[in-house]
Formats: structure tokens, C-alpha cells, sequence
């Protein structure tokens, strides 16, 4: 089985056959092999190819090639099939590809490489990758640029409403662009003779001593390689924290957000998305001081499930060619674990599975039906101003979900934000749940993103250091230098 495979990325790449250069034709030796084929493992190989071209770079995901990425309840508007792997948040580009693209363009969101970069070097690596974006077939336009007393004012507003406005300029892309600049990219890496196996889970990370040594696939493949970068994405972070446990990695274990999608009429948001197009908003809770955060506003957007490793739950997103006449956004709340608990991803699990459990997928349900104390019906939502784009999911009462703590801070936010966007709190605003961000173990990682295992990266936001597109692509280009500066080193 695994000779044919062999052959084939020999074939693809202009690679000599490994019998001829190893006397093993089960084995294929790369430079560089990178787990994950998102944006953090697409710029690390961009980045390696650039830097030091006949480079042998492979990529390997267990999910689909982006013309094979399908997801087939999303198009047909049916309840999920559960589809291992989902092509929602895995395959050639990773969940980003069926995101609606949203380039944040600030170093105050989107991640925590500020805790492993200067502020002065943060910013230009976050130009670097936006340029590079834009090279691909990005659009010119950045929303939150050349609008100050705009923006002036609105902050103002966020103020007397106990809200922080975090300026970020958003360069929006769009579902439909987002595929076409990946695929430009995976173009330009088949060019530079890089190795991309789709379809192909990695069982085992091989480790001699203290170094790494490559990469055993589920289907028998081996890479050995001189570096290994794990990229396993959002969707992988289950997997990187099993992988952690084995190569006994020490981890931090990072607040694990859990919440609502929220469902507004465009109309709502407008004079906030026309100017920032993403308003990111934090907010502390006044009665348990909890952390609650504005994610993912999708103008004229719609609301769509997805499969987190066999979970349903709730995401959105804004199409570059198509509207509604609707906006969402998730509002999450952030917590920490302390002692004796750390297991801040199946905690997250449990709550999206009571979503499950109650209406066989996502619950949605009107604002002011949860400040009655009743269930949202189908009757009810018929009465709703705000038609859900999301028509699968389930009527029902978010308030069997949600612990009392969680759901108290959101409505507490939701009734701060109606102050800078009256209609947020409405009685027909629409709630969906569960939606949660599984990136919740942090990797002890130096500050090039190297593990304690020598030649072993970790990035993007399945290692817990970033937490969208452009940090994760910027967590890439880092992992990648230094192992262009590592291998110039071992030449000289």
C-alpha cells in the first residue's frame, strides 16, 4: 500500500525514488514535513520555499483536497451527516477556507504572539502576511482605515456603555474569495515541488532522544524529516493535546470560550460594520466580572453549523458576491480553570453536547423568549422579525444549556451593546448554541515556537498560540525562519 503512495509523490514532485538515495521505498525524506494544511501550515511552507527554494517540503491532513472539500447539509440545507473528516473545518486550507475570510490587521487580536515577539516585530510580520495575502488575489479594500472621527465617535459611545472598542482595520476576503486565494497558493506551492498529502491522518510523531525524526501516517507512510512543524489547526487541538501528552510536552491551559451566535437585522449593525465592518468588542460581566467578547461579525452574513469531531455547532459567515439581510456574531465567554481541572476542551465539549442532546444539533431561540422563561416553538419564531438563516436549526430553551453564569454575562452584554446599537437586545434578536473555540492547551513553546524537542515547531491556533487567520499565518512565517536560519547555520 504504501509503495504506490511513494511512487506517486516521487512522481508529483520530480523526487527521486527513496530506494534509489535511501535503499528504502517505503520511506520518503523531506527537509521538512508540516502536519496541517491551513494557514499556518500553508505560510510555513511558503515561507520555506521562498527562503531556500529545492527545499524538500511536504504537507500532510487527514482532510479533503479543496475541490473535494463538500459539505453536503451546508448546500442542501439538511441536518448534518456527520462526515469524518468534515470538510467544514479540515482539508487544504483548513476551516479558514469555509470562513468568510476576515484579515485582522491589529496585534491585539486574533492570538497571543505578543507573548513570543516584540510589539515592533509583531507589526511587521503582520504587514509581511497581509501583503503576501493580497499577492494571492486578496481585495485592496481595509475596513477601519481613513475613518477616525468615525471611529472617534463610536468609541466614545462604547465607553458610556462599559464596552471596550478594540481598533482593528479588517480586510474582509468573502467565503467564495477565501477558496480562490487558497487555491492560488497551493498552485504556487506544486510549482515549488512541495509535497501535499491530503487524506492522510498522522498516527505517530517520531522522536529520537531529544530530536524529532518525522512523521508515521495512519496508512502506513513514513516521512522522515529534520524538522517537524505542527499545524493541526482548531479542529486538531484534540489531537496536538494527545500528542503533548505522549511526547510529555508541558501545556498551559488557556480559557476555553463558550457561547451564543447572535442574529440581528443588518440594519442594526450597519453604522458600526460600514466603518469598522468587524466591531471587536470586550466586555466585563457586572455581576461575575467574566470576560465576554465580541467574534466573527459577518455583515449581511448567515449563520451555518458545523462538525467539531462529531459535535454540531454554530459559526457564521459573509459571502464576497451574495447578502442577506441579516448580520451575525458570536458573543463568547472567556474562562479560566484552576486546580484540580484542566480539561478545559471537554468541559467546552459537555456544553455543545447538551445543545445536541436537547435538539439533535444547533438550538436556536428569540431574546426575549429566554428573558420569559420559555422555550422558543416554531410558532414563535414565525412571529420573529428576524428570519434565520439558519432554518435546521432546532427551537428550543438555550437556558438548559448554558450554566446560569454564562448566560447571565451574555445578556448582560447584549444589553450593553443595545446602548451603542439599539435592536441588539430586541425581543425577536435571534440566539444560537452552542458556539465554542476548542483551542484550549497551549504548548510550552520558545520564542521561535519551537517545543522542548529540538526541531519540533508548534503553530496556528490548534497549538493555542493564535486565534485566526492572519496570527496563525504570521506563527508560520516565524516557525519557518527559524528553521531557514537552523538549516544556513548547519551549511556553513
Amino acid at each position: 500500500m504504501v509503495v504506490p503512495i511513494v511512487a506517486e509523490i516521487c512522481h508529483n514532485t520530480g523526487w527521486p525514488r527513496p530506494a534509489e538515495k535511501y535503499g528504502d521505498d517505503r520511506v520518503v525524506k523531506v527537509d521538512v514535513v508540516i502536519v496541517g494544511a491551513g494557514p499556518a501550515g500553508i505560510f510555513t511552507a511558503l515561507e520555506l520555499v521562498q527562503g531556500a527554494p529545492g527545499l524538500r517540503v511536504a504537507i500532510v491532513d487527514k482532510g479533503y483536497d479543496l475541490d473535494k472539500r463538500y459539505c453536503y447539509s451546508q448546500e442542501k440545507k439538511t441536518a448534518c451527516r456527520h462526515c469524518q473528516p468534515c470538510s467544514t473545518v479540515s482539508g487544504w486550507g483548513g476551516a479558514g477556507a469555509y470562513s468568510d475570510g476576515k484579515l485582522t490587521l491589529s496585534p491585539e487580536v486574533g492570538g497571543m504572539l505578543d507573548q513570543y515577539l516584540p510589539p515592533g516585530e509583531l507589526l511587521e510580520l503582520i504587514a509581511y502576511v497581509d501583503r503576501t495575502y493580497l499577492d494571492f488575489g486578496a481585495p485592496r479594500q481595509v475596513y477601519g482605515e481613513d475613518r477616525g472621527e468615525e471611529l472617534a465617535k463610536i468609541q466614545r459611545q462604547a465607553t458610556l456603555a462599559d464596552l471596550k472598542l478594540v481598533p482593528a482595520p479588517v480586510r474582509h476576503l468573502g467565503t467564495g474569495r477565501t477558496k480562490e486565494i487558497l487555491r492560488n497558493m497551493q498552485q504556487r506551492l506544486a510549482v515549488a515541488g512541495v509535497a501535499m498529502l491530503m487524506e492522510a491522518p498522522v498516527a505517530e510523531i517520531m522522536v529520537a532522544g531529544d530530536r524529532v525524526g518525522g512523521v508515521r501516517c495512519e496508512n502506513g507512510l513514513e516521512i522522515a524529516a529534520d524538522c517537524v512543524v505542527l499545524a493541526p489547526g482548531r479542529e486538531g487541538a484534540e489531537w496536538l493535546a494527545q500528542v503533548a501528552r505522549q511526547l510529555h510536552l508541558r501545556t498551559a491551559v488557556n480559557p476555553v470560550d463558550i457561547g451564543v451566535r447572535v442574529e440581528v437585522p443588518a440594519a442594526v449593525m450597519e453604522h458600526l460594520t460600514q466603518v469598522i465592518y468587524e466591531a471587536k468588542l470586550l466586555f466585563d460581566s457586572p455581576t461575575f466580572d467574566d470576560r465576554v467578547r465580541t467574534f466573527c461579525m459577518n455583515p449581511y452574513g448567515e449563520v451555518v453549523q458545523e462538525n467539531n469531531n462529531g459535535l454540531i455547532t454554530v459559526n457564521g459567515h459573509a459571502y464576497a458576491d451574495k447578502r442577506t439581510s441579516n448580520t451575525n456574531f458570536a458573543l463568547l465567554v472567556s474562562k479560566n480553570f484552576t486546580r484540580p481541572f484542566h480539561e478545559p476542551i471537554a468541559y467546552g465539549r459537555y456544553v455543545a453536547s447538551l445543545a445536541n442532546l436537547l435538539g439533535g444539533g444547533v438550538l436556536v431561540q428569540r431574546l426575549g423568549d429566554l428573558l420569559s422563561g420559555r422555550r422558543s416553538t416554531p410558532e414563535r419564531l414565525e412571529k420573529s422579525l428576524v428570519r434565520p438563516t439558519l432554518a435546521k436549526a432546532t427551537p428550543g430553551d438555550l437556558s438548559l444549556v448554558f450554566p446560569y453564569r454564562h448566560l447571565r454575562s451574555i445578556i448582560e452584554m447584549l444589553q450593553a451593546m443595545d446602548k451603542i446599537a439599539p435592536g441588539v437586545a430586541s425581543r425577536h434578536t435571534l440566539l444560537y448554541g452552542v458556539e465554542v473555540k476548542f483551542y484550549s492547551s497551549r504548548l510550552e513553546l520558545s520564542e521561535e515556537l519551537e517545543t522542548k524537542i529540538a526541531n519540533l515547531y508548534a503553530v496556528g491556533d490548534g497549538a493555542g498560540v493564535t486565534r485566526g487567520l492572519v496570527q496563525a499565518s504570521v506563527s508560520g512565517v516565524v516557525a519557518a525562519r527559524s528553521i531557514l536560519r537552523r538549516m544556513a547555520r548547519a551549511g556553513a
